[in-house]
């Protein structure tokens, strides 16, 4: 690969970068603490092109490669800029329920090492996030969920005759997402909600429904669902 190719390229790539990282759409790749160091890897490779520029123009002397296979070979290298025109021209939806059903399991059956769990708020209606409602729902034994009203926040998945309201969890990036999911059932309309809408759930749990034989995932029966925008971040953390 010629120099002034590897540096054409190492531009775009550093410009993809920070297009990612100063729009919201570097959270459908990695979690938001790690905007940081996108931010700081998009510079530096901008930096390192544009260094290598300035000293091939300062050169005295050119170094002509030539390539055994001939002209055609050339083109190769232009082919990486498919993926870097991709992020420049596509956005890419964030991941949904296709991932969530391509998996049984859920995030609460790496979660036995938690010992003990912090008190839940007062009030008519609990907030919780669905990574912290599956987990207690399978780890509390003291019951601290049951005949509470909580309100969960995810999007509508399906898999055989069951819905969900689900959402996927990241370590690091979408490569590593884990599905967290709740099984809906009574009423309040879940049934007519497309597929990947977004939406929040009232409701209760089913006491004893998140076990080894349900794969943990626990059933909320239904009070009221809504359905809301796609938030800007759709991963939990």
């Amino acid at each position: 690969m010629r120099r002034e190719t590897q540096n054409i390229l190492l531009i775009l790539l550093g410009g993809a970068l920070l297009k990612l990282s100063f729009t919201d759409m570097y959270l459908r790749y990695v979690k938001a603490g790690l905007q940081p160091l996108l931010i700081a890897a998009g510079a530096i490779m901008i930096l390192l092109a544009g260094l290598a520029i300035v000293r091939d123009l300062r050169a005295t002397k050119e170094v002509e490669v030539h390539d055994d296979h001939g002209h055609g070979s050339s083109r190769s290298p232009w082919m990486l800029l498919l993926p870097v025109l991709a992020v420049f021209l596509i956005a890419p939806p964030a991941l949904g329920a296709d991932t969530v059903n391509r998996s049984d399991r859920n995030a609460a059956q790496e979660s036995k090492s938690l010992n003990g769990f912090a008190a839940l708020p007062e009030g008519a209606v609990i907030p919780l996030s669905l990574g912290e409602f599956v987990t207690r729902t399978a780890w509390d034994d003291s019951g601290s969920l049951d005949d509470r009203v909580v309100k969960l926040t995810g999007f509508v998945a399906r898999k055989n005759d069951s819905t969900y309201v689900a959402r996927l969890a990241i370590s690091c990036c979408a490569a590593d997402a884990s599905p967290i999911k709740v099984r809906m059932t009574g009423g309040g309309g879940f049934d007519s909600m497309p597929t990947d809408q977004w939406v929040e759930v009232t409701g209760k749990v089913v006491p004893g429904s998140a076990t080894k034989e349900t794969a943990y995932v626990p059933t909320l029966t239904v009070a009221e669902i809504a359905p809301i925008a796609t938030p800007v971040d759709t991963y939990e953390s």
